[in-house]
């Protein structure tokens, strides 16, 4: 596994600060968080951004065409969790952001999709002083980045048009099917083990921002095409249920 550059490596690359370059324009000093809620990104038709560019005002000017007809305030969201991985001004930056989440959780949940909930948590697990929060963000990162691996391979692989058997379901109900490293298959229909870890992600979900972060994800995977919500419409036991 190649090792992750230290402080230094970064400090000393040319790369690095050119990134950076225009930063300071971007972060304002003072920003009035209901007057961006009410106004709306004019930037042309939206496309989602893949990759970066190395200029700053170019990818920012990107990230505006992602966020175009939707609130400023998820563009300044996005804004900052830019900066941050440009390693532009981290402190101050990092501030505005938690501040950000502290004042406005509740509408950030509402209005970012899992990619930049997640690209939040991630911000938190590299800035936030707190070893707590940074283990909660992980979960996050964890969660959904487990599900985009084997929806990956569910392409690649042209899985998904694939349909259920329903031998082997019925198979489920009687014998214990292994995986590997002492690990089965659920018994899909009555299973218990999604419930149970329900019950004790409950706390996780109470605990502050990265709990709402937490639940709106997890709350989200039952809905969106994902292994969660596919196993729901095949499971009938309702005291076993999961969402």
């Amino acid at each position: 596994m190649p090792r992750k550059k230290t402080g230094l490596e970064r400090f000393l690359s040319f790369n690095q600060h050119r990134k950076r370059w225009g930063a300071r324009r971007h972060l304002p000093t003072e920003v009035d968080f209901a007057v961006l809620k009410a106004a709306i990104v004019e930037g042309g038709e939206q496309q989602q951004t893949r990759g970066s560019e190395k200029s700053l005002d170019e990818h920012l000017a990107n990230l505006r065409r992602e966020f175009s007809g939707r609130s400023e305030l998820v563009y300044h969201h996005a804004k900052l969790i830019v900066l941050l991985r440009r390693e532009f001004r981290v402190k101050e930056t990092f501030a505005q952001f938690k501040g950000l989440w502290e004042s406005e959780a509740e509408f950030l949940c509402e209005h970012l999709n899992i990619r930049w909930l997640v690209s939040a948590a991630d911000t938190f697990a590299d800035h936030d002083p707190d070893r707590a929060v940074r283990n909660a963000a992980l979960l996050v990162s964890l969660l959904v980045n487990t599900v985009k691996v084997y929806e990956t391979e569910r392409f690649i692989t042209a899985a998904a048009g694939n349909s259920v058997l329903d031998d082997r379901i019925e198979l489920l109900q009687t014998e214990l099917v292994p995986l590997f490293e002492g690990l089965s298959c659920f018994t899909v229909g009555t299973d218990d083990t999604l419930r149970n870890m329900r019950w004790r992600l409950e706390k996780a979900f109470d605990d502050g921002v990265l709990g709402m972060i937490l639940k709106t994800v997890y709350d989200r995977l039952q809905v969106n095409d994902t292994v969660f919500a596919r196993l729901r419409a095949l499971h009938r036991r309702d005291r076993t249920g999961w969402w």
